[in-house]
């Protein structure tokens, strides 16, 4: 079995057991006030149907499939958390409890990923698991107080209530990203501390919104009634197109990288693959040493772009492999390199990583010890597992000075593990 596998499959089992017993639980008692659980139940599917096919920022990076392997559904995300944090529609109570609101949320989900799979784009598991999970959690933590009147009695209904349920989403953030970092930390192997903080850094962007919405929906339909539904929902649909907007430019960004990155295998410098290689190896040893965020793609592209300079070689590297070449010559590839990157428009840390890249590894910055260690390996292994082991070897016998201890070590962990996409693993057996 797969390390991790058993924590996948228990989250995966915690949810479907939860939207089972949520769906019998309500199949059973009947639906209460099925207006109300109608509204949301299709604002939740609309929200599902509105979802992107694909992650618009998936583009080069070794990035594992998890909770951000697809793209996210923010209407429905809204949509869900204003149901579990809704006590009062147009000023009448509510009666709708903790498992009707799963099985809604599971019954709108379902119903909007069938035209996904009809197309050919399976749901993502994770998601659909923490999404049913989290929602179940919010509802928790506030109807049960609602029903009981100890919120309407202790907080009222003005700005304590307000500042109640923005504290029950802020838990529910806090699980959705524990649950996520879990997911990818079980998947991957990854440090969980890294991920956990990339989690919590991604509840700033677009979760902030949707957490925002949820809070507004919940009031505006209590003091409203149903129709605030349709008109909460448009700034977060402006507010989600806007995201994939800025996604997509993104994406054209790495992907105008790996192009210019491919220049040098077009020009017969480097081997076929080589940089791809070495940006995925090179990203799955950032995030095995804690890196996230920007960092990682800061180092991406630096990995991408590390053999650059090469193309203002008179003479070409035998092979493109320039971990066998004298010091010196190594740091004058790197600075033509920097030199090639700054005229890209790339940001200016990508041109400092590559031009160091060639420096004693005592005075380089983490991300260029990365790439030196990567690109030195993928030169003297490539693509023949064979030669996999002796290119670690020889990469320990050079931590004296060329490369870092803890580099080579966590390169040893992630190449014992599979290594990345396309990148020769070393053999364990």
């Amino acid at each position: 079995m797969r390390p991790g596998a058993a924590t996948v499959g228990t989250v995966h089992a915690a949810a479907l057991l939860l939207g089972l017993a949520g769906l019998a639980d309500t199949l059973w008692h009947g639906i209460a006030q099925p207006g109300n659980a109608l509204a949301f139940g299709t604002l939740i599917a609309l929200g599902e149907l509105a979802r992107p096919g694909a992650h618009p920022e998936a583009g080069t990076s070794p990035a594992p499939a998890g909770p951000r392997g697809s793209a996210p559904a923010p209407l429905a995300a809204a949509g869900a958390l204003a149901y579990a944090l809704l006590g009062d529609a147009a000023g009448a109570a509510t009666t709708h409890g903790v498992l009707q609101i799963v099985a809604v949320v599971c019954a709108g989900g379902l119903a909007g990923i069938v035209p996904h799979i009809a197309r050919g784009r399976g749901p993502d598991l994770d998601q659909l698991a923490r999404q049913v999970l989290t929602v179940g959690f919010a509802a928790l933590c506030f109807q049960p107080l609602y029903n009981s009147g100890a919120v309407t009695g202790h907080l009222g209904t003005g700005a304590a209530h307000t500042l109640f349920l923005l504290l029950v989403l802020g838990l529910t953030g806090l699980c959705d990203a524990v649950l996520a970092a879990l997911l990818l930390r079980a998947r991957t192997a990854y440090p969980y501390g890294p991920l956990l903080r990339d989690e919590l850094r991604a509840l700033l962007g677009i979760g902030s919104a949707v957490c925002a919405t949820g809070v507004v929906m919940a009031l505006g339909v209590s003091a409203a009634g149903l129709w605030a539904l349709p008109v909460l929902a448009v700034p977060l649909l402006l507010t989600q197109v806007s995201h994939r907007r800025y996604a997509a430019v993104r994406t054209v960004n790495r992907q105008t990288i790996a192009s210019l990155a491919r220049a040098t295998e077009i020009a017969g410098c480097t081997p076929p693959g080589h940089a791809r290689r070495v940006a995925a190896l090179s990203t799955a040893v950032g995030r095995e040493l804690g890196l996230g965020g920007a960092e990682l793609t800061l180092l991406e592209y630096a990995a991408l772009m590390h053999d650059i300079g090469q193309l203002s070689l008179v003479d070409p590297v035998p092979g493109g492999a320039t971990a066998r070449l004298p010091a010196e010559e190594q740091r004058r590839i790197a600075l033509l390199g920097g030199e090639v990157v700054r005229m890209t428009g790339v940001p200016p840390a990508v041109a400092r990583i590559v031009e160091r890249q060639a420096d004693p590894y005592r005075e380089q910055p983490r991300a260029a010890r990365i790439v030196r260690a990567v690109n030195a390996y993928d030169d003297l292994a490539g693509e023949d597992a064979a030669a996999a082991l002796d290119a670690l070897e020889l990469l320990r016998l050079g931590t004296a000075r060329d490369y870092h201890p803890e580099v080579v070590a966590c390169l040893a962990r992630v190449l014992a593990r599979g290594g990345a996409p396309g990148v020769t693993s070393v053999p364990t057996g």
